[in-house]
């Protein structure tokens, strides 16, 4: 980051700060929703790339949004609410300018009555016998619908819903009871007996539904909510992130988590201990076993929270903490005893968190690097970072002999932008790597000095559209320089925007989550050394392999508050002088897969389940298990797909064996990962073009 952005970031922080006092010692300080939220307005006004106006026009998108958001189902709310409601849309503004917070607090006086309305609809339907010969269907695109005009009309969308819930059970209970019937000693139950064990495993469901929107869905996420209404306007990544939030996207970004040393899955409605760490908090308390629940978490002396009916995640994000803290556990016991147990958290460490790589023999040696995110610790420099575990990688490679390096980015949602530079700078000499824009129109490059190459044999990069931000900066670069063949995904996602935390109710100035949380604010957007920005079109793979999620419309191009495509000055820059002869390598692709296009049928059955994911249900039982057979079989054409025949040569670099082997959790993990690349009919499509790579003259890696 140049001494300008540096300046400006610093003098926003203080700005923020000095506002922020302002309003919390007058003679009537404001609430801390009210903090919060002018807090906000002031960040995305004073720092934004690209604000919209917080004006009427937008205080109206707002309230659309939060309503949105806050029944996406429309399930609860009905259409006098909405209109009732609608005298605030244009007084959103003004409270985000320092009004106090009217419309947030009417809109919760009537979604806290009408959820318990809809509860009480709920109880009343549950027990009710339901027809599954009758002809009626249930809509499941919550787009086409409208929110209930009556009390009745959302009455009988509860009535649909709850039938549909119990025919989803229904006929998986009558296909167990088929398969199961020659079963030794296996006593088949009536229509009746199974409708009634699917109407008690619905309620149940149900029940643990509204529980959850009384206790975990409270006035504090909700709020949550209603702040990312606003910031998610101005763009898809600038995003408002509580306190508890922002220590989870921190422990994502730097891969270093810190827990108690504990697997953790969901059962009968509870968290249940799967497995215990050897070595972790945990398994040194010698208090907690394999088959435990964990019913409620306390932060230190702080006041226990009950998690029954938390999902693991929920629970997850409770449980870990800053490394050296306190955090109690109360576990129950296979025998329904409750205990207490105090623990200090430590840092955790997993594998598929950092950079890793394998071996594939075949025609020829191939390294494989799989680098799931651009992970850096800002908090500490001597931290894992990924150039560095990269390099180790490919110096781990080369030292196995490999012909050629494929760099599986699949997945990868992005991370540091210092780090892909440092990455960038392993395959090429020296040169520009990204170019980076402020909202004054301020641009600048961020390059690789540094004239030694790590590597320079035949690279490629496996991509995505998944693949995002930092991602795509790698991607682009390698491509812009002719370092190397992007293969992938027709694109990757489309993020070219650059983001920095700022704290709401600390200092203003530092990256980690006030008191109140923080926002993570577009600042800058980031652009091809070519000049092309890779925001909302991505990065177009030098070869097209149509991917398994492209029409699930979740890419940047799918956000309607995405910032534009647009370019600016080209970054002067040498290409790589040992390139691959793309034409080449995309006729040879082209003549591969016009025997049997496995891609093609791969986006022609995709493009049928995307389409059909939305459509509604019918509520007759032969109709819904003829729809249901229909979508279970294009499923399973689509996993064979994606699934090789024959099983690829992957290994392990001997090198890491002893680690991999020393741990019974991290060989399991371990043996997942290489089974499923294995199979992995993507990356086997893209060694075959590095074989071509390879095979074409002076590509081959020059051994010492």
């Amino acid at each position: 980051m140049n001494q300008q952005n540096k300046l400006r970031i610093t003098f926003l922080g203080l700005v923020i700060s000095a506002v922020f006092m302002s309003f919390t010692h007058g003679d009537n300080p404001p609430s801390k929703f009210e903090t919060i939220l002018k807090s906000v307005g002031i960040m995305l006004e004073q720092g934004h790339y690209s604000p919209k106006q917080i004006n009427d026009k937008l205080s109206k998108e707002i309230f659309e949004e939060y309503i949105k958001r806050l029944d996406p189902s429309k399930w609860i709310l009905l259409e006098k609410d909405i209109s009732k409601l609608r005298k605030f849309d244009t007084e959103i503004d003004d409270e985000i300018h320092g009004k106090p917070l009217d419309f947030f607090y009417a809109a919760e006086e009537v979604y806290k009555k009408r959820i318990e309305e809809t509860e009480e609809i709920y109880k009343s339907l549950i027990d009710k016998p339901v027809d599954f010969t009758k002809d009626e269907s249930v809509e499941m695109d919550n787009d086409k619908m409208a929110f209930a005009s009556n009390d009745n009309d959302r009455k009988e969308r509860w009535r649909k819903h709850i039938k549909f819930r119990i025919l989803e059970k229904y006929a998986d209970l009558l296909e167990q009871q088929e398969k199961n019937k020659d079963k030794k000693d296996f006593v088949a139950k009536s229509n009746e007996a199974l409708q009634a064990e699917a109407r008690t495993a619905v309620k149940k469901n149900l029940d643990r539904y509204f529980e959850r929107l009384r206790t975990k869905f409270d006035e504090n996420q909700r709020f949550s909510v209603y702040v990312n209404s606003l910031t998610n306007l101005m763009d898809p990544h600038t995003d408002f992130f509580p306190p508890v939030e922002k220590r989870s996207f921190d422990e994502r970004l730097s891969g270093r988590f810190y827990g108690i040393g504990a697997l953790l899955s969901y059962e009968n409605d509870k968290v249940r201990i799967k497995s215990v760490t050897a070595g972790g908090p945990a398994w040194k308390s010698g208090e907690i076993k394999d088959g435990d629940y964990i019913v409620k978490v306390a932060q230190g002396d702080g006041e226990a929270e009950d998690i029954v009916g938390y999902s693991t995640d929920e629970a997850v994000k409770l449980i870990r903490g800053a490394e050296g803290t306190n955090v109690r556990i109360w576990v129950e016991k296979p025998d329904g005893t409750v205990k207490m147990v105090s623990l200090i958290r430590q840092e955790l460490k997993l594998d598929e968190t950092f950079a890793r790589s394998v071996i594939i023999n075949g025609k020829h040696k191939i390294g494989v690097i799989d680098l799931p995110s651009f992970y850096a610790d800002f908090q500490r420099p001597t931290a894992a970072r990924c150039s560095k575990d990269v390099a180790k990688e490919v110096e781990k490679l080369k030292a196995e002999g490999v012909d050629a390096i494929v760099m599986d980015i699949r997945g990868n949602g992005g991370g540091s932008l210092n780090e892909v530079v440092n990455m960038v700078g392993l395959f090429i000499k020296t040169g520009p790597v990204v170019q980076v824009r402020d909202r004054a129109g301020r641009s600048s490059a961020m390059g690789d000095n540094d004239p030694s190459v790590l590597y320079d044999g035949p690279l490629a990069v496996l991509v995505d559209e998944r693949s995002a931000s930092a991602s795509e900066i790698f991607a682009a670069a390698i491509q812009d320089h002719k370092r190397g063949v992007v293969i992938g995904s027709t694109n990757t996602f489309g993020k070219g925007t650059v983001q920095r935390a700022f704290p709401i109710g600390g200092n203003g100035t530092g990256s980690g989550a006030g008191d109140l949380g923080s926002v993570h604010l577009t600042l800058q957007k980031y652009y091809r050394i070519n000049g092309g920005s890779v925001q909302l079109k991505g990065v177009t793979p030098d070869i097209v392999l149509s991917g398994l999620y492209e029409n699930y419309k979740f890419q940047e191009k799918d956000s309607p508050s995405a910032l534009p495509w647009d370019e600016i000055q080209k970054s002067p820059y040498l290409t790589w002088e040992n390139q691959a002869d793309l034409s080449l390598l995309k006729q040879k692709t082209f003549e591969r897969l016009s025997q049997d296009n496995v891609f093609a049928k791969i986006k022609d059955k995709t493009t049928w389940q995307a389409e059909n994911r939305k459509m509604a249900r019918s509520l007759q039982l032969d109709k819904y298990k003829s729809q249901i057979k229909e979508i279970r079989d294009v499923s399973k054409q689509v996993s064979d797909l994606v699934k090789l025949k024959n099983d690829l040569a992957v290994a392990n670099l001997k090198i890491d064996l002893e680690t991999i082997n020393g741990d019974s959790l991290r060989k399991e993990r371990n043996k997942f990962w290489v089974d499923y690349l294995k199979k992995d009919i993507y990356l086997s499509e893209t060694l075959n073009v590095v074989n071509d790579m390879i095979e074409q003259k002076g590509m081959a890696m020059k051994k010492d």
